[in-house]
């Protein structure tokens, strides 16, 4: 578990870290340079799991490689696939990090919603849903890596 304190909004138990694939974890499909290593500290503290449609169909290849789990989705109302497993997880200790349209729901939902915006960008549903904007994933991981940093960010 992860517990981070923010003045003014209050304490956060982290349990769960949700991860969005395409433009979050990957750019072009491929697993961003320095994720794996972010991914192996946090998992010390965080279930870490990426949730995906798998549209290139090497999910389970990218999990494997970096020790996380996976959960599959359907092409097709993804949005609403991907807020029900926040809401499965029990959303208040999730923290959600993506970037697309269909990742806004459950980054709305999230305790905490990290969007990032990278090589493939962001949408604008995704931004309006974040507590946090990141400009890449190493960062979005870094925040939950030094929470001191998340502190200086969403503090009141």
């Amino acid at each position: 578990m992860l517990s981070i304190d923010i003045p003014g909004r209050g304490a956060l138990q982290l349990e769960y870290l949700v991860l969005d694939v395409n433009g979050t974890l990957t750019l072009d499909g491929e697993v961003v340079a320095g994720v794996s290593g972010a991914l192996t500290v946090l998992s010390g503290a965080l279930h870490v799991v990426a949730i995906t449609a798998d549209t290139r169909g090497r999910a389970a290849e990218m999990a494997s490689a970096l020790g996380i789990d996976l959960h599959i989705i359907e092409r097709g109302a993804e949005a609403a696939q991907k807020l029900a497993f926040v809401r499965e997880l029990g959303a208040a200790g999730v923290v959600a990090i993506g970037n697309g349209a269909n990742d806004a729901a459950m980054l709305r939902e999230a305790a905490l919603g990290v969007c990032v915006i990278a090589g493939e960008g962001a949408s604008a549903e995704a931004v309006r849903a974040a507590d946090v904007m990141t400009t890449g994933i190493e960062q979005a991981l870094g925040l939950l890596q030094h929470p001191t940093r998340l502190v200086a960010t969403m503090r009141h």
